[in-house]
């Protein structure tokens, strides 16, 4: 975000530089007006779409973790008729997952939006997190 702020300061001030020369005064103020109005603009865009690409995730999100919830109990619903020995095993293997779970809700919902780049960072170690969660619950069911 910074980096794209600096970029666009560093355009106008070349641009006015090229302006100035061949401008008088009022149109060079003029020109840089516009320029200014034109980047805040672009700015206000990227804004709106880097919080849509939040939200769109963070639904996302909570539709597989949701899903998680659901098939956790449906697996506290079929160990029920387990022998007591492996009843224990799946149990720990639930609490597991259901703990795995929480902790990758709770990571979701903690994320405070900070930066396109710390966001892109977050959804990649957050996706990755998520698809290992997915598969263990895939192995689980196997």
């Amino acid at each position: 975000m910074k980096t794209k702020i600096l970029t666009i300061a560093v355009f106008l001030t070349i641009t006015s530089l090229v302006i100035s020369g061949c401008a008088t005064s009022s149109e060079k103020i003029e020109n840089a007006n516009e320029e200014v109005i034109e980047a805040n603009k672009e700015l206000d865009k990227a804004n709106e779409e880097y919080m849509a690409d939040i939200e769109k995730y963070r639904k996302e999100a909570e539709e597989k973790i949701a899903k998680n919830e659901k098939s956790i109990a449906e697996f506290n619903t079929r160990i029920e008729n387990q022998k007591n020995e492996a009843k224990e095993n799946y149990q720990k293997k639930v609490a597991e997952l259901e703990q795995r779970n929480t902790d990758i809700k709770k990571r979701m919902d903690d994320y405070k939006a900070n930066g396109k780049e710390n966001w892109e960072n977050f959804k990649a170690e957050f996706s990755r997190d998520m698809k290992e969660l997915v598969q263990a619950f895939q192995d689980f069911v196997k």
